[in-house]
């Protein structure tokens, strides 16, 4: 676990994997989801593994608020476009002139302004997003009421929560261990401004699970991203790292 202090003074926790790769190809960048970290969503579900067996080079942050990063409790600290500037700031720490970049859920949204408003992202990987991206300016809200995340996040007695998409996201919270403070300041400084989808040059693939009541339309998405081809997979929002075909699609995307 290597350690950078990102534009604002919070310490944000990396792990890089591999060697740079032979030829042409950058190292890829993972961005993990809301709640967990980057081992839960790119090493114990494989995805590293399929990157470092097709020769990549992998670097994996923790989001702020996440994994073993700084985890300040004001929530102006928070919100998708200030951890793309994290990314940057990585980039910049690393002195990568390029990268591929791949995100999954608030990762996406993160990756997806990023790849927006950075020349350096050659492959795009977004996941677990569909249309609310276009139609709501982030990740979609329309299945969980406004303020029951950080509210299910906040409750003293878990099973006072009423709302099944939030209790979702508060029994996860509560098995990975996180600081539910710090993630309630997440869920209520998501992104809402929307995303110039149409300045992201770089080639994407969108991926979603069939039964993802958060990535709804996807081909919505796909359809407002210049050079953007879709995939459907098994399972819904978490559910869809159990498809093995995933792994595979995205090391073989990005290759």
């Amino acid at each position: 676990m290597e350690r950078f202090t990102t534009f604002d003074g919070i310490e944000i926790a990396y792990q890089r994997w591999g060697e740079p790769a032979a030829g042409s190809l950058p190292p890829v960048v993972l961005h993990h989801g809301f709640v967990v970290d980057a081992n839960v969503n790119w090493v114990a579900t494989g995805i590293v593994k399929a990157l470092l067996e097709a020769g990549r080079e992998v670097i994996a942050p923790d989001a702020r608020g996440h994994g073993a990063s700084g985890k300040p409790h004001d929530r102006a600290a928070y919100g998708e476009s200030r951890m793309a500037r994290d990314l940057g700031v990585l980039l910049d720490t690393l002195e990568l002139e390029r990268i591929d970049l791949a995100g999954y859920s608030m990762g996406a949204i993160v990756s997806l302004l990023f790849a927006a408003s950075d020349v350096r992202v050659r492959r795009l990987v977004v996941g677990g997003v569909g249309s609310g991206v276009v139609e709501q300016g982030g990740v979609d809200r329309r299945h969980i009421t406004r303020g029951s995340v950080d509210a299910a996040l906040l409750a003293d007695d878990p099973a006072t929560v009423e709302d099944p998409g939030a209790r979702a996201f508060r029994t996860l919270a509560d098995a990975v261990g996180a600081d539910r403070v710090a993630l309630a300041a997440q869920a209520a400084s998501i992104h809402r401004d929307g995303v110039a989808l149409d300045r992201i040059a770089a080639p994407t693939l969108v991926f979603a699970g069939a039964d993802d009541p958060l990535a709804t339309r996807p081909q919505v998405l796909a359809d407002a991203i210049g050079d953007a081809r879709l995939e459907i997979l098994e399972g819904d929002h978490l559910g869809v790292f159990g498809d093995a075909r995933l792994a595979p699609l995205i090391a073989g995307f990005l290759g």
